[in-house]
């Protein structure tokens, strides 16, 4: 087979090389072409060095090309990946900064609440560009794999405003399982069947049968509470499947800034988390490890090279869907995930315009959904909150409507639990203000917000959050990867 993938936003080093060495793992895509395209030349010359060396590597026919010229690495492409984060670390350093000025103390910020509203209308009419490069030059049937978040808004932009045939992929599905699959004793993740559905980030466990059997509530609280780890990191996940019945896909961090209790009074975030990794709740958490992460690889990088050197292991292909996605639409060997897509009575209790993340059969016909899923009352109403945020952020994002804007962060679950009103315009007016060169449509609101700045006389706080802890240098980065080493 010979085909072109585009991946957009290539310059995330090492997701990209994930997806890279997963779609050669089928051995029918040998011979395809990899264009990257990103807007950072630096980020690109080294993704591009280490894909080549895998290639060079492994003796392939494969042709990996690298351009920040966006439409040339579109043409004629059958898939478009993106990965992309609009405005970076410094864009998403306000996500956190700013919020927390009024209060809000959010884990990540990358979905809902003020942070990933935000995020959505820097990314939104981005979207919308790469759709209309894949209309005008990408294959006729291209299809759009979008990962970048905020996944709900994203895809729903793609889908009812891009006209892209677009699907959204995301992992927590699989980690949450195989969480679930370990503390049910299973010795492999194959042995537990599961179905998912909801919204991204929000999708709950809704059948879970290990080696057939049935998994019920009462069992998997057990299990779970009884986990030397587990117990201590998803305090707040635990607390949810409890009282829902059902089992969240989200990290204990993450659910924790979707819903209105948990983080709303800084005494009550302690309770609620855990301090060990940073997905368990810190403040500021995913901006922290991004931002480690981003120094280890740039100073690190002999080392990433020298290990592109390395024969693909098919044995360790990840359960990321887009390999999986393109080699049962190529081949017709049936896969069965979870996707975001429109809903389109998908979920019989959540509206038809939403995005879901449900089940589906992947195969040479397509996508195909399993469709008459109704979720529980409380799941559904989970989700509806959500839904609602998510539909105001993108039409306000396509329309430029700051007021509608900030009806939509005002609506948000954490936010309304912890801000006023007068605090959300004052709050968003400094988001746009500081985020100006990244919001397009907002450029003729931008004047009124500065003046309305100056006059404003809502208080806010410098704090750092809850939770928060200092972006660790590369010395001690070693340091810790060293004790961790010995101690195996």
């Amino acid at each position: 087979m010979s085909f072109k993938i585009a991946i957009i936003g290539a310059g995330s080093v090492g997701f990209t090389k994930k997806l890279f060495t997963d779609i050669l793992c089928v051995p029918e895509f040998k011979d395809i072409e990899f264009a990257l395209t990103d807007l950072s030349e630096h980020n690109l010359g080294m993704i591009k060095a280490i894909l080549d060396r895998i290639v060079e590597a492994n003796g392939l026919p494969t042709r990996v090309t690298a351009t920040t010229d966006r439409r040339k690495a579109l043409e004629g492409a059958r898939y478009i990946i993106s990965c992309v984060r609009v405005g970076g670390l410094e864009a998403y350093a306000d996500d956190i900064r700013i919020p927390l000025k009024y209060g809000i103390d959010q884990c990540v910020g990358d979905t809902i609440c003020a942070g990933g509203i935000l995020y959505g209308q820097r990314n939104i009419p981005v979207i919308l560009d790469f759709c209309r490069d894949i209309r005008e030059v990408a294959d006729t049937n291209a299809k759009f794999l979008n990962y970048a978040n905020p996944m709900a808004m994203n895809t729903w932009a793609a889908i009812e405003y891009g006209k892209v045939d677009t699907v959204g992929l995301c992992h927590g599905v699989q980690h949450g399982a195989e969480q679930i699959a370990e503390v049910l004793g299973a010795k492999s993740r194959h042995e537990l069947d599961y179905v998912c559905s909801g919204i991204n980030h929000q999708t709950w466990f809704i059948d879970l049968r290990l080696n057939g059997r049935k998994i019920g509530k009462d069992e998997l609280v057990a299990a779970f509470e009884a986990h030397p780890v587990y117990s201590q990191q998803e305090k707040l996940r635990i607390d949810v499947l409890k009282r829902f019945g059902v089992y969240s896909t989200e990290s204990n961090g993450h659910l924790s800034e979707y819903l209105p209790w948990y983080r709303k009074r800084p005494d009550e975030i302690t309770r609620w988390i855990d301090m060990s990794d940073w997905i368990h709740g810190e403040t500021g958490g995913y901006l922290r490890y991004s931002t480690e992460t981003r120094n280890w690889f740039e100073t690190e990088y002999p080392q990433f090279l020298e290990a592109a050197s390395k024969p693909i292991d098919p044995a360790k292909r990840s359960n990321e869907h887009a390999s999986h996605i393109l080699e049962a639409l190529e081949t017709n060997r049936v896969y069965r995930g979870h996707f975001n897509v429109k809903n389109d009575g998908v979920i019989t209790n959540l509206p038809r315009d939403a995005i879901i993340e449900s089940p589906g059969f992947v195969d040479r016909f397509g996508i195909n959904m399993v469709a008459g899923i109704t979720l529980t009352e409380a799941c559904a109403a989970t989700c509806m909150a959500s839904i609602n945020v998510q539909r105001m952020s993108v039409h306000a994002a396509i329309s430029g409507d700051i007021d509608l804007l900030k009806l939509a962060v005002l609506h948000d679950p954490l936010v309304g639990a912890v801000s006023t009103p007068e605090e959300v315009w004052q709050m968003v007016d400094e988001m746009v203000v500081a985020q100006a060169a990244w919001l397009p449509q907002y450029a003729h609101a931008v004047p009124a917000a500065k003046e309305r700045l100056s006059k404003s006389a809502v208080k806010t706080r410098e704090w750092a959050g809850a939770a928060r802890r200092n972006v660790r240098s590369i010395e001690e980065l070693r340091a810790e990867k060293a004790a961790l080493k010995q101690t195996g």
